[in-house]
């Protein structure tokens, strides 16, 4: 088995050193492992295609290599295209331009995966079977069907061996980037192995057609109250890893204005409808459809919207919901020390070293659209404005963010081809308007201010034992340190200061989480103000106040001194 995969890996390998040197890149053959793979009487006569090869650009002849390497490549480029903190905005402008549309494999095949999985014949489950299919990409293909209950249903079949393809590309290309790790670096493109294991991960699940179903069944509890948003059933009972088989949807592109009117619906309600339906999943749920392109964005004849392709999706944790209406909120207040706190906020790692100069540049962004008439404005621009920040400032943000505005941006174009007067920041301000008041509410308060004081309390725990850690490999000589002090008595002094606050500070938590629980509890908590707030809630709100201000004032005059 072992020495099977030995040979598929050489035999791809070649494969792709062949395209390699067909579009002239012999530089990332030769100052890559992948010299050792090209015969010597080879390496003189590289291959060409009869039009000579240089007369496109390097970013174009990236593009035409990735289109003939097949679907792991292709998949790779389209996921590496909503990644500016890592790739050129020449190369991102070529990935974009990547299609997915493969030749359909064959219905023999399709049908022998479907039965595989399924343990049963096509006849036993569907009552009809569209031979052929309705389209077909690089991972899969979809068909029409009928089950035998009477639903009418699409079945997305995954092409044959396609996993395994993808899994030989994967190991090889980890492969080449971790023995020319410094060759990609050099290119701009920054943490490669940290972006194949991340691709890695991501294909492994669209590769899950369960991990799909499980996606589509969370949206719909989600969504279940949402009359003017409709998400396709997934019949998970009869669908594998390989097979999906979803409830069909009649209705035509949010694009089709045409058909929208002939169905006596109003083009622009349904930009403004898509437009919410999707900012309610960011702002709300922190839990989005990944690729909202038209084709994957349908109206039907009642006017409700179904979202379908539910492969790739996408989450955000409530700290980077935060943090990224902020930035948006301090665009629409032209404050851009808002937008840049917010910004170092969103970044797992950063490279700003001047925080005033990337202010500046903000503050440059924002007098800019300050300046545009709402015709003028596009989210596009701006977002393509905050990610080459990103770019230049070396900003690690999670890659949610990148998908959010490239998704952002896409509706903005379909919004406007239906609805020209469309202006999505007037659609984004009162969420973050709305996010700011809960952000700031006393629930979220309790429970910021619970994460601090179990934060203090791990550090009150753990630290004594870290500390008889130290000791111990001390005393054994394994441990040495150096400290020279020139005034140890002020040593002393600042430390017990230190301590005295740091006591306090805790104290003040404490009271706070008590007071906000007490709050909660209401009537049983006893005797409660004309403020609708229990009294002992108010007296350790009181209290957790004065021990602040009394905090303040002692550091305020050790400051003066």
């Amino acid at each position: 088995m072992f020495f099977d995969q030995t040979l598929k890996n050489i035999s791809r390998t070649r494969e792709i050193i062949a395209i390699l040197l067909k579009y002239g890149f012999e530089d990332m053959v030769t100052n890559t492992p992948l010299k050792n793979f090209v015969p010597q009487k080879r390496r003189l006569t590289w291959l060409r295609a009869e039009k000579p090869v240089f007369e496109y650009s390097r970013w174009e002849r990236v593009r035409l290599a990735v289109e003939e390497l097949g679907a792991t490549f292709i998949k790779g480029a389209q996921v590496l295209s909503n990644r500016p903190d890592i790739l050129p905005k020449e190369l991102i402008l070529e990935l974009e331009k990547l299609q997915d549309n493969v030749p359909a494999f064959k219905y023999e095949l399709a049908r022998q995966i479907i039965e595989e999985d399924m343990g049963k014949s096509l006849e036993t489950i569907f009552s009809y079977f569209n031979e052929k299919p309705i389209g077909a990409a690089s991972i899969g293909q979809v068909y029409a069907a009928k089950l035998k209950t009477g639903e009418r249903v699409v079945v997305k079949v995954q092409r044959p061996e396609v996993a395994q393809l993808i899994e030989t590309d994967i190991s090889i290309i980890k492969e080449i980037v971790r023995r020319g790790e410094s060759y990609f670096e050099g290119l701009g493109i920054l943490n490669p192995m940290d972006v194949v294991e991340a691709f890695e991960r991501s294909m492994q699940k669209e590769l899950d057609y369960k991990n799909e179903a499980r996606n589509i069944i969370q949206f719909r509890e989600f969504y279940k109250d949402h009359k003017e948003f409709y998400v396709p059933n997934a019949y998970k009972s009869i669908s594998t890893g390989r097979v999906l088989v979803l409830e069909f949807v009649k209705g035509c592109k949010i694009t089709d204005v045409e058909q929208i009117i002939k169905w006596g619906l109003s083009p622009t309600q349904i930009a403004e409808n898509g437009m919410n339906i999707y900012l309610t999943q960011i702002f709300e749920f922190g839990y989005f459809h990944a690729d909202p392109h038209p084709g994957n964005v349908l109206v039907r004849e009642d006017g409700v919207i179904c979202l379908i392709d539910f492969g790739m999706v996408g989450k955000l944790t409530r700290r980077d919901k935060y943090a990224f209406s902020g930035i948006f909120i301090g665009m629409v207040q032209q404050n851009a020390q808002a937008m840049a706190i917010n910004l170092r906020k969103l970044a797992i790692d950063d490279q700003v070293e001047d925080m005033r100069a990337l202010e500046q540049d903000l503050n440059l962004l924002v007098e800019d659209f300050s300046a545009l008439d709402v015709g003028e404005s596009s989210i596009a621009d701006l977002t393509a404005r905050i990610q080459k920040l990103i770019y230049d400032y070396k900003l690690r943000v999670p890659g949610s963010i990148f998908i959010i505005l490239r998704a952002i941006a896409i509706l903005e174009g379909i919004g406007k081809s239906i609805h020209p007067d469309m202006n999505v920041f007037r659609y984004v301000k009162p969420y973050g308007a709305k996010l700011i008041q809960e952000q700031y509410s006393p629930k979220n308060l309790a429970s910021d201010a619970y994460t601090v004081f179990t934060s203090f309390m791990s550090l009150a725990t753990t630290f004594p034992i870290e500390a008889r850690e130290i000791l111990k490999q001390m005393r054994k000589g394994k441990h040495q340190s150096r400290m020279v002090l020139d005034n140890f008595d002020s040593f002393l002094e600042s430390f017990d200061r230190v301590g005295n606050r740091f006591i306090i500070a805790l104290l003040i938590v404490g009271i706070l989480i008590t007071s906000a629980i007490s709050m909660t509890a209401g009537s049983t908590a006893g005797p409660v103000s004309s403020y609708g707030i229990p009294y002992i809630s108010l007296f350790g709100f009181v209290l957790a106040g004065v021990l602040l201000l009394g905090l303040l004032w002692q550091m305020w005059r050790n400051n003066g001194r």
